[in-house]
Parts: structure tokens; C-alpha cells; sequence
């Protein structure tokens, strides 16, 4: 939450020459309502598991870069799908994600005190992020276009 998933997604498909598709915004359409919407009338398990769905959808049709929600590598069949895939973690700190996100959110799981549940979201989240990524990228302190370089840099170093 708040490590730039979508802006530098569009910014590696831009350089790439393909397109990008973002997951949260398939679920959005499919379903015809917001994310905050889906949490609060059918909660988060079915959120997952429309969010699982919709990465299964993706990665079956879609051939460019693809932006995942904060939370999918939660569910471990996302995780699966994932295996043998570039999976690029955009690591962001507390400070900075604060910033990002901003204190007066609608993002479903920011209830209350919000520095306190981007906390106990990264404390939660960051190990297993790390453990599907092939790529681990720090954002912290970095324009979107800095992130997107080092990636772009790394990815193409290593399929060569």
C-alpha cells in the first residue's frame, strides 16, 4: 500500500511497449462496485477469492505487466499462480507509505488509526511478499520513474 504499484507498473509497460492491467481494477469492473464497497458488503474472504480469480484471468490472457492489490499474495492460491512468474516487491516503509497514502483514506483495511494499520499491514505482509518475489525493489525516498529504471535495468540484465 502506498509503494507506487500502478504508476510504476504503467511506467515498465510504457518502456516495455505493452500493456498493463492492474487486478484491483478487474475486480472493480467485474463486480460493478469499489473495493471498499466489496469489503464492507461481502468481506474480505470473498474480496480474496474474487481477487484470486481475477489474477488466475490475468495471467492465463495477459501478456505485459501486471500491478497485483497489496494484499493478493495474502491468499495462497494467488501464490501459486505466481510461481514461475517475475514477481517484482516493491518494498515501502512505514514513512513513506504514510505519506503515500495519506491519514484520510477510504482503503478498507485503514479503519481508525491508519499509521497503526500500515504498520501492522507491513509487519504482517513484507515476509511473505518477499518470499514470492524474484525481485525485491526499496522505494522508499524515489520518484516512480527511479524504481521503474532499477527494474528495468535488473530484468533485462538477467534474462541476458
Amino acid at each position: 500500500m502506498g509503494a507506487g504499484k500502478t504508476t510504476v507498473a504503467g511506467l515498465l509497460a510504457e518502456a516495455w511497449g505493452v500493456s498493463v492491467r492492474d487486478t484491483d481494477h478487474d475486480v472493480e469492473r467485474a463486480e460493478g462496485r469499489t473495493i471498499s464497497d466489496i469489503f464492507v458488503d461481502s468481506g474480505e474472504a470473498e474480496f480474496r477469492r474474487l481477487e484470486r480469480e481475477a489474477v488466475a484471468a490475468a495471467l492465463a490472457s495477459h501478456d505485459g505487466v501486471l500491478a497485483l492489490g497489496g494484499g493478493a499474495v495474502l491468499d495462497p492460491g494467488t501464490r501459486e499462480l505466481l510461481a514461475g512468474h517475475e514477481v517484482v516487491f516493491l518494498r515501502v516503509g512505514l514513512a513513506d507509505a504514510v505519506k503515500r497514502v495519506g491519514l484520510g483514506t477510504s482503503r478498507p483495511l485503514l479503519l481508525g488509526n491508519v499509521r497503526g494499520q500500515i504498520k501492522a499491514l507491513l509487519d504482517e505482509r513484507t515476509p511473505i511478499y518477499e518470499s514470492v518475489a524474484t525481485l525485491v525493489v526499496d522505494t522508499d525516498g524515489r520518484t516512480p520513474e527511479d524504481v521503474a529504471g532499477d527494474i528495468d535495468a535488473t530484468l533485462t540484465r538477467n534474462r541476458s
